[in-house]
């Protein structure tokens, strides 16, 4: 029987396929559809002739061995090899050969587009909607000729896809999949915030500034931490921009979402202070720094804004710090205090009168 090798190596060494892959998968498929036709001997090799296109069933027949005490149960032995290429063996054999490259070719684009994109993970980048009527769950989105997936759960609530617009992304994940490779990226994980401020800002990309922590609430709040490497660099400007016009960049691919940026500290009570921007702290009692709790004292006035909205500035003033934080009144908390200096003074100037 014959195929088209040299036609078949042509075909494989564009693809980038090693021809010695292509005729080990080649022969072991013949083999496995020798198996399936009538009378096929249990033991066969195929053997192809790379000049000729020729190939060959060789077979080969159980002998059996006679038990011993020692063996009971002998392996049978195999005979002489022998031609047992089916004469209509042709039809099947080019339509497995057909298959085999279709499923090497595949899995060679498929490992292009895995090494293409297996570096792009934890990077940015910027796709075209493309809904998927049978998907409704899930956003695909078109970079260049690969679709990546942006699942329900690395959405921003609230945020519409629409078909077409272009979108930037954070790259989760690069694996490969059933299907071939599987790209999944992300709208709401916070370093899609960390990566588009490093677009905007120079001094992030020098090492000038960094961003130590961030906490998102995706399509709500984020907080950034930041602090600078140089002297002279003012952190928070950086990242704000001439007038604001970084920042503004940023908030450009986030929707309404606001952004706090906040001074690091590695003073735990100065950081909890600033996380809880745009209140104001009087100040902050540190309770555990083995557990990290702490208990900040706002004025009436800020109460609110301490909080936030359902807890929210609170919440993420915790994650972005990584302390329990406590709230509570600085005037109340000065009139504790008052109250119990005036007991201690009180203890004391009583008790020179008992003695």
């Amino acid at each position: 029987m014959e195929l088209d090798l040299t036609g078949i190596h042509k075909l494989a060494a564009e693809q980038g396929i090693d021809p010695g892959t292509l005729d080990d998968a080649l022969a072991e498929a013949l083999r496995l559809a020798y198996l399936k036709t009538p009378h096929a001997a249990r033991h066969a090799r195929v053997e192809l002739d790379e000049r000729s296109g020729n190939f060959t069933v060789w077979a080969a027949d159980e002998i059996p061995v006679e038990p011993t005490e020692d063996n009971p149960y002998p392996v049978p032995k195999l005979g002489e090899e022998y031609d047992d290429t089916p004469r209509d063996f042709g039809r099947l054999a080019a339509a497995t050969a057909r298959q085999v490259i279709t499923q090497l070719f595949r899995r060679a684009e498929d490992e292009k587009v895995f090494g293409a994109f297996s570096g792009q993970k934890g990077k940015l980048i910027t796709g075209i909607i493309q809904q998927d009527a049978s998907d409704p769950s899930n956003v695909h989105v078109a970079m260049g000729d690969v679709e990546a997936i942006l699942p329900r759960r690395e959405q921003v609530p609230g945020e519409r896809y629409r078909h077409g617009e272009r979108i930037r992304v954070y790259v989760v994940n690069v694996a490969r999949g059933i299907k071939g490779p599987e790209i999944v990226v992300s709208r709401s994980h916070p370093e899609l915030v960390r990566k588009l401020f490093e677009r905007e800002v120079p001094e992030l990309v020098s090492g000038a500034v960094s961003i130590m922590a961030i906490a998102r609430e995706a399509g709500a709040r984020t907080k950034i931490a930041v602090k600078a490497n140089t002297d002279g660099v003012n952190p928070k400007g950086a990242l704000i921009g001439p007038g604001g016009a970084r920042v503004r960049a940023v908030m450009e691919n986030l929707g309404p979402e606001k952004i706090d940026i906040v001074d690091y500290s590695d003073d735990p009570a100065k950081f909890v202070a600033a996380a809880l921007s745009p209140a104001v702290a009087t100040g902050v009692q540190v309770i555990s720094e083995k557990n990290k709790t702490a208990i900040a004292f706002i004025h009436d006035d800020q109460l609110s804004l301490a909080i936030g909205k359902e807890g929210q500035n609170a919440r993420l003033a915790a994650k972005l710090t990584g302390w329990k934080i406590g709230i509570e009144s600085a005037e109340a908390h000065a009139k504790k205090v008052a109250a119990e200096k005036a007991a201690q003074a009180a203890a004391e100037a009583a008790a020179p009168e008992a003695e």
